[in-house]
């Protein structure tokens, strides 16, 4: 019986595969997954209709069942058809998921071109393609060690 919120059966298979500084990449609905991955990346889908599910969904699961170094986002543009000129508002969403896991991590954003190179290295090991609409609401993990 798994302890944390983490229940899907093949997510859970590649984590335990997974080690420090593997990366997991929480796509939303707008992702390239099938083209932009690493070399040695699975990818999982869970986008069942628009919306469903979301990336902070995911997010909660994810740092539910393994330890988290790093969480970069893409960072959004400003000079094309999908600018903004603020952080998107998903990004509150990850913040407060993050504190409600207890831990004390910082959203980096990544240039949107370096984001797609960071995803496409060998240590890329999973993407969890999701359903959320929202813009710019990709995240990039970093697994961390285990301390217990």
């Amino acid at each position: 019986m798994l302890s944390h919120q983490l229940i899907h059966p093949r997510i859970n298979e590649i984590l335990g595969r997974a080690g420090h500084h593997a990366r997991i990449l929480i796509a939303d609905g707008n992702y390239p997954a099938s083209t932009k991955k690493g070399p040695n990346a699975e990818l999982v889908c869970l986008n069942l209709m628009p919306g469903v599910v979301t990336c902070a969904q995911v997010l909660q699961a994810v740092l539910s069942a393994v330890p988290i170094d790093a969480v970069n986002t893409m960072m959004y543009t400003r000079d094309d058809p999908y600018a903004l000129d603020k952080d998107p508002p998903v990004w509150e969403e990850y913040r407060a998921v993050i504190r409600a896991a207890g831990l004390d991590l910082k959203l980096e954003p990544v240039e949107k071109w370096d984001f797609y190179k960071a995803v496409e290295t060998p240590d890329h090991v999973l993407t969890i393609q999701t359903a959320d609409r929202q813009r710019f609401a990709n995240l990039l993990l970093s697994v961390g060690v285990r301390m217990d």
